[in-house]
């Protein structure tokens, strides 16, 4: 690191501070500390959330795994478009949830199931949640220890103290500032700056190592990495590239839509947009500002495989390995390879700026987060139980006291847990815990009238059972095996939770038939049928012309959100055809089967294409972003806030909403 790389450093932490300062004003209320009083647009939302969902830890982990799997992952997620296009332009589940105004998950399903059902789903969401975050402060602080070459320990009035603890403490200080300052306020417009500097810093630096190590040497490296079974550019020839194959990406469509909305690390997002209608296009902008982030994680662990097998990058692997070797946990030295290569090849100036990359991912996720957990566990565990309302004041402190419990409990789960598998599969395990039953539950209370207590009971306390069971195998004896009817089993994160999801959902139908109910007021719930119908509901429930309707154009779409869904049709369609067409040829006898070479050729394609898109996409969202912050702040300044609506449900709470 120079003195142009420390400054880079330097100068973004000083902007996320300077941000939080100034945004902290705005926060009045307890819905502006948990929701951002409701006035996010679509293109603040879809930056900031983004950003809070990608996190240093997942750049690190998508660096992971893109390392083992190469280009063949990136063919079945075009697949997957399709899936994320229709979950989108239908508001699949959020806009539903978004209508009834509530400010949690499990304020939702204590509206619709039972106050004790939000209690228990609370401390599920809670217990995962700390469980899948007490990682997250291990990994950043790691990142930064290799990529920095900073000595493990060091010398400070006479005492050598561990670098990686201090490390820690710091980031981990900084993230609790920006949510105690001014919650979801300061949160959601820090973690917008963060996002677009970090998209900006994601499209020069592929520009640059493509340029630097060029095409030659990368086709080179992943032909003469790709064998039988474990090629890196043919997605038809994967038969054997361990966890990351077929049956992940499988699993991973599914929880698409039945996880909708069911992790939730980014809760306060759902909640933040100003009205249902713009958090479903913030939705479908994450279709455009995912392209960046997606073929930076695709292609940097490839450049950087390359600079680790290419005999003319032999000088530079080896100062890279002597680094790597050198550090005792395998999964670590896994999951540091890329970073560590990274550092190794970026010049003065994109070397900070990396760096500045991932400090600002590692806090937009860790404020979100902290704000997440501390949250729930306030608004769903401890607040059902009050029988006095607390005033605004006590409530906001209560939430910030919660927040840094949090961040005590993460820095200790860091300091000594041992990493034994890959993060994502670790996230994935971890997450089954709640996610696994809890798709089942918000499907049922928003899509049916039919779905009662018991069915939700019945199919999160499964959930936790398959969770919780996989981890106590995975700690016990190192792996999730098992005999079942004389045949042996071996599973990983990710098939615990593809395992969970129907057994979740059998469960949960079956109780429901079983024991019937009356049927929920579920248009009630929405806010529908209602004389005092808000405008936008009066515009949603205008029929436009047929064609619309198909494409889920609805009574409340304005010109410009219809040119958005047409674009995005285009752009997801076009790679549906696409797939489509080459699979077709792929499997005809006709056609045969393309080489390796020529898959390569397709692959440099697409990357170029992604990263014209991604300079397009950068000027848009930055424009659109801008202008929803001035108009989020006036909002802010003149709006009237309301003492009952802080999450509470019951005489003493939400009674307006």
């Amino acid at each position: 690191m120079t003195a142009i790389d420390w400054a880079i450093l330097i100068a973004v932490y000083a902007v996320v501070v300077g941000a939080v300062v100034f945004t902290q004003r705005y926060m009045r209320g307890v819905a502006d500390f948990l929701a951002a009083g409701r006035t996010a647009g679509r293109y603040l939302v879809s930056v900031a959330s983004g950003i809070a969902g990608l996190g240093a830890i997942t750049i690190v982990a998508n660096l992971q795994m893109n390392y083992q799997a190469g280009f063949a992952m990136s063919w079945w997620g075009m697949s997957m478009g399709l899936f994320i296009m229709v979950a989108a332009v239908t508001g699949w589940v959020n806009y539903r949830f978004r209508a009834t105004r509530c400010l949690t998950l499990a304020e939702f399903f204590e509206r619709r199931y039972s106050r004790p059902f939000r209690v228990y789903a609370g401390l599920v969401a809670f217990s995962a949640g700390l469980i899948n975050f007490g990682i997250f402060p291990a990994v950043g602080a790691r990142f930064f220890i290799y990529y920095l070459g900073i000595p493990e320990r060091f010398s400070l009035g006479g005492l050598t103290l561990d670098t990686f603890p201090v490390m820690m403490l710091v980031l981990l200080a900084t993230a609790v500032y920006s949510v105690l300052a001014g919650g979801q306020v300061s949160v959601i417009i820090s973690d917008f700056l963060q996002g677009l500097f970090t998209n900006i810093v994601f499209v020069i630096l592929l520009v640059f190592v493509v340029a630097h190590v060029g095409w030659d040497d990368i086709t080179w490296t992943l032909l003469e990495r790709s064998g039988p079974g474990t090629s890196l550019v043919n997605p038809f020839d994967t038969n054997y590239i361990g966890d990351f194959n077929f049956f992940y990406f499988l699993i991973g469509v599914m929880g698409l839509f039945y996880g909708a909305m069911s992790w939730q690390g980014t809760q306060a997002y759902n909640a933040s947009a100003k009205s249902a209608h713009e958090a479903k296009m913030g939705i479908v902008l994450g279709t455009w500002r995912g392209i960046p982030q997606s073929i930076f994680t695709t292609l940097i662990p490839i450049v950087m495989m390359t600079l680790y097998f290419h005999p003319d990058w032999a000088a530079l692997r080896e100062s890279a390995a002597a680094v790597v070797n050198g550090i005792a946990n395998p999964q670590v030295a896994d999951q540091m390879r890329v970073p560590i290569m990274l550092s190794k090849l970026l010049p003065p100036g994109l070397l900070g700026a990396f760096a500045a990359v991932m400090l600002a991912c590692f806090i937009s996720t860790h404020n979100t987060y902290l704000h997440s957990w501390g949250s729930i566990f306030i608004q769903d565990v401890v607040l059902p139980f009050r029988r006095t309302r607390l005033t605004p004041v006590q409530h906001v402190n209560l939430l910030r006291w919660s927040i840094t419990g949090v961040a005590a409990f993460i820095f200790l789960f860091s300091l000594f847990y041992k990493q034994t598998e890959a993060i994502l599969l670790f996230f994935a395990l971890t997450g089954a815990i709640f996610a696994g039953g809890s798709g089942a539950v918000i499907i049922g209370g928003l899509y049916t009238r039919w779905g009662n207590t018991a069915a939700a009971w019945t199919a999160m306390t499964l959930s936790v059972a398959l969770a919780v069971s996989g981890m106590v195998m995975q700690l016990v004896q190192g792996g999730i095996d098992f005999t079942l009817f004389g045949r042996a089993f071996s599973l990983n994160g990710q098939e615990v939770w593809g395992l969970g999801m129907p057994l979740c959902t059998l469960a949960y139908v079956a109780v429901a038939l079983v024991r019937r109910r009356p049927a929920f007021d579920l248009a009630g719930l929405l806010g529908r049928g209602r004389a005092d119908l808000t405008t936008e509901e009066q515009a949603r429930t205008a029929q436009p012309p047929l064609w619309q309707r198909v494409f889920a154009i609805t009574g409340e779409f304005t010109r410009g959100d219809k040119f958005l869904y047409v674009i995005s049709y285009i752009w997801t369609l076009g790679w549906i055809v696409v797939f489509i067409a080459v699979t077709a040829f792929m499997l005809s006898p006709l056609g045969g089967a393309w080489n390796n070479a020529q898959w390569v050729g397709f692959w440099q394609a697409y990357t170029w294409i992604y990263i014209v898109v991604s300079v397009f996409v950068l000027i848009w969202f930055g424009i659109g972003g801008t202008r929803d912050i001035i108009v989020m702040l006036r909002s802010l300044a003149v709006m009237q806030r309301d003492d009952r609506d802080s999450g509470v449900v019951g005489k003493e709470g939400n009674e307006t909403d």
